[in-house]
C-alpha cells in the first residue's frame, strides 16, 4: 500500500501565494514532465475560454479529469498559456511524502484537504480563492487518480458546493462577475512501440509467478492471464479461496463483497455515491482511534489491515469492465494503462512508460448560481461538468490509434 494514509493529527497546509517559485518551476516544467512522467509533447486547446472568463471578472474553478499522477504538474503548462498561476486543492498525504515535495507543492499554490473528515479550512480557503478571483482554483472532482484516460469515475459534489458558496458571497459583496466552472479534459496519447514497451513488464510480472515467459501468446492473452492470477491472489487473501468465472464479474464481486463486509463492521450504509466516497467514509470511521494511539497492538493490526483493504478496493475500481477487449481492435493507451496498473498493483510502484503526448482541452464556462434549484434530483453544475468531460474525452479518444 502506498503512503496515502498519514498516522498523525491533521494540520492544514495553506497555499503559497508568491510568484517566484511558480516562475522558476515553469522554466523547468517541460523538462521535468519529460524526465519524470515521459511526457514529450503537450497541446493546449481552447485556452481563450478561460481568458474570456477572467476578462469578464469571473472567479474560475477548473475541474479536470484525473487519470495520471502527472496531471497537476501538466496543468502548469496550461497556466503558462493563461499567464496565471493556480491554486490547487490537494490531498494532505501529498504534502507528507518528503520535506522538499511538501515544500514545493505548497509554494506552487496548492493547499491541503483532509480526505478522512470534513475540512472546513480547506473549504473556506477554496471559497476565498474563487471570491478573490485572481487565480483559478483547480479541483479534481473524481477524488482520486483513475489511471484510465477515457472513462470517468463517479464525480464528488464538492466542486459544486464550493462554487455555489463562492457565488453567494460574491453576490452578497457586490463583486463584479460571478463564478464559472471550466471542465478540463486531459488525454494522453502513447507515441512509442507498444510491444517493445510492455513486453519487459509482462515478463517481469510473469517471472514473479515463476512462470516461463509466455511469448507464444498475444499481449491481450498475457494481460488476461496475469489479471486472473493477480485477482486470484486477492480472492484468496480476502475470501479464503479463488473463484471461477469471467474476470470482470469476479472483479466486481470481490469489490462488492469486501466493501460490504467493511461497511457492515463499521455500521455504514452504501450511499450509492461510488467507491471513492465509500472508501472515504470507511477511512473516516477507522482513523480516529488510530490517531489517539490508544489501541492494542492486535487492534492496530486489524485497523491497518482494514485500511489496506480500502486501498485495494479503490485500486480495483480503476479497472473499467471490458476496457481491453479479448477480440477486435483495442485503443493503444487502454493496453498500456492496464499494464501500468498491473505493475503498480503488483510492485506498489507507479511507473510511467512513454513517450506520451498530452492534450489539455478547456471546456465551455458553466455559470454557477448562488442557489441550487429546488426540485431537481441531480445537481445541474455537476451534470454540466460530467457531460462536458465525457464528451471531450470521447472526442479525444476518437483521435487515438487502435491495434488488433
Amino acid at each position: 500500500m502506498q503512503k496515502v494514509i498519514i498516522e498523525e493529527p491533521y494540520e492544514f497546509v495553506p497555499p503559497g501565494r508568491g510568484k517566484m517559485w511558480p516562475w522558476l518551476v515553469k522554466l523547468m516544467l517541460n523538462r521535468h514532465l519529460r524526465q519524470a512522467h515521459a511526457i514529450h509533447s503537450i497541446e493546449c486547446r481552447e485556452v481563450q475560454r478561460i481568458r474570456d472568463s477572467f476578462a469578464a471578472g469571473h472567479g474560475v474553478l477548473m475541474t479536470p479529469n484525473h487519470s495520471r499522477l502527472s496531471d497537476p504538474m501538466l496543468l502548469g503548462v496550461l497556466g503558462k498559456y493563461m499567464q496565471r498561476d493556480m491554486h490547487t486543492m490537494a490531498s494532505w498525504h501529498l504534502f507528507k511524502q518528503d520535506w522538499f515535495s511538501g515544500f514545493l507543492t505548497r509554494k506552487l499554490g496548492a493547499f491541503s484537504v483532509y480526505r478522512e473528515g470534513v475540512d472546513r479550512q480547506a473549504i473556506n480557503t477554496a471559497v476565498d480563492i474563487l471570491v478573490d478571483g485572481k487565480r483559478p482554483l483547480v479541483m479534481f472532482p473524481e477524488g482520486a487518480v483513475s489511471r484510465h484516460n477515457d472513462q470517468l469515475m463517479p464525480l464528488m459534489d464538492g466542486p459544486s458546493f464550493i462554487a455555489r458558496t463562492a457565488a453567494k458571497r460574491r453576490e452578497k459583496n457586490n463583486v463584479k462577475g460571478g463564478i464559472v466552472v471550466h471542465p478540463i479534459a486531459i488525454r494522453y496519447f502513447f507515441r512509442g512501440d507498444l510491444e517493445a514497451t510492455v513486453t519487459p513488464v509482462l515478463e517481469e510480472i510473469e517471472s514473479h509467478f515463476s512462470w516461463y515467459p509466455q511469448r507464444e501468446k498475444t499481449i491481450i492473452q498475457r494481460l488476461r492471464q496475469i489479471g486472473q492470477a493477480l485477482l486470484s491472489l486477492k480472492e484468496v487473501e480476502y475470501l479464503g479461496a479463488a473463484r471461477v468465472g469471467e474476470f470482470e464479474e469476479r472483479l466486481e464481486n470481490l469489490l462488492v463483497d469486501v466493501l460490504a463486509r467493511l461497511e457492515g463492521k463499521w455500521g455504514l450504509k452504501d450511499t450509492g455515491e461510488g467507491v471513492v466516497t465509500r472508501v472515504k467514509n470507511l477511512r473516516t470511521a477507522i482513523m480516529p482511534d488510530l490517531l489517539k494511539n490508544n489501541l492494542s497492538a492486535a487492534e492496530r493490526h486489524v485497523r491497518w489491515k482494514q485500511l489496506a483493504a480500502c486501498y485495494y478496493v479503490q485500486q480495483i475500481s480503476h479497472y473499467p469492465p471490458h476496457y481491453v477487449h479479448r477480440e477486435g481492435p483495442n485503443i493503444l493507451e487502454h493496453i498500456l494503462e492496464t499494464v501500468e496498473r498491473f505493475e503498480e498493483d503488483f510492485t506498489d510502484q507507479a511507473r510511467t512508460h512513454g513517450p506520451l503526448h498530452a492534450v489539455i482541452q478547456v471546456g465551455e464556462a458553466i455559470p454557477v448560481g448562488s442557489k441550487r434549484v429546488r426540485g431537481k434530483d441531480a445537481d445541474p453544475v455537476m451534470n454540466g461538468i460530467r457531460t462536458q468531460l465525457t464528451d471531450m474525452l470521447s472526442k479525444l479518444s476518437d483521435e487515438a490509434v487502435k491495434v488488433s
